[in-house]
């Protein structure tokens, strides 16, 4: 187990047990108490955790679905960069694309640059900008609407009507929480824009690390039957996996 799959689940660990001593993650994780010390300094570096005389206790759920874009996308970093691999591996020349607002769906704009005659458009700010400085051939397309500074990314009636006049190959999209019965799901309230991307798209491939699933978001984004393809990590329990594959969802591992 890698570093950041250690902190993930730790991460994960606290969400469910509530304020844990230091010992008792250690003991957990078969790790040492300095080693368990060095990754709730990390996390709570990235406002995940908060440590607590002696141990510590995960981030109230608001302040850490809420993270700025670069918050989240130095969290985990080389597992979003394998599934955003995988993603563009997904896409082919000639195709039109919808890139979600997100951290992993960022990983993707790298492996994009050669293909040949794609249009993409997106939200985020973030995404048009890594692909400006790229300098390739991309079919680059906006909404519009109104810019939320924190996420860096457009929502609004304007950002879902623009979606709504276009049919697309595939949306790219990732997830705050995923429910394997319900879908994805998110905390932000503002989550309409990405529900009209759903609508215009043929094809819809949820991006998302393992440590996503079994967390409790109250709004649904992506309905599970609309999910045709999931990427994520090996962390996914077997059953979710047995589950998700009985509705009809193609899973691709990491």
């Amino acid at each position: 187990m890698s570093v950041e799959q250690r902190r993930e689940q730790l991460v994960h660990y606290l969400r469910q047990h509530g304020k844990t001593s230091v010992n008792e993650l250690a003991g957990h994780f078969n790790i040492t108490g300095a080693t368990v010390r060095t990754d709730l300094r990390e996390l709570e570096k990235a406002n995940l955790v908060i440590r607590r005389y002696g141990g510590a206790e995960a981030q109230v759920t608001p302040t850490t679905e809420d993270r700025t874009m670069d918050e989240k996308t130095s969290f985990n970093l080389s597992i979003k960069q394998q599934l955003g691999k995988v993603a563009a591996d997904l896409v082919n020349d000639g195709e039109s694309i919808i890139l979600d607002n997100g951290s992993t769906t960022l990983q993707m704009v790298p492996w994009l640059i050669d293909k040949v005659a794609l249009t993409v458009m997106t939200n985020s700010l973030h995404i048009m900008n890594e692909v400006a400085s790229l300098g390739s051939n991309i079919n680059l397309l906006m909404p519009g609407g109104n810019f939320r500074k924190h996420s860096a990314s457009f929502h609004g009636n304007l950002a879902e009507e623009a979606f709504s006049k276009f049919t697309f190959d595939k949306l790219f999209i990732g997830a705050d929480g995923f429910d394997v019965d319900q879908g994805t799901t998110t905390f932000n309230e503002a989550y309409q824009v990405s529900q009209a991307m759903c609508q215009s798209a043929r094809h819809i491939i949820v991006i998302t690390d393992s440590s996503k699933f079994g967390r409790k978001t109250p709004n649904v984004v992506v309905p599970i039957e609309k999910i045709d393809v999931l990427i994520t990590d090996s962390g996914i329990k077997s059953s979710d996996r047995i589950t998700l594959e009985k509705k009809g969802i193609e899973i691709i591992i990491v």
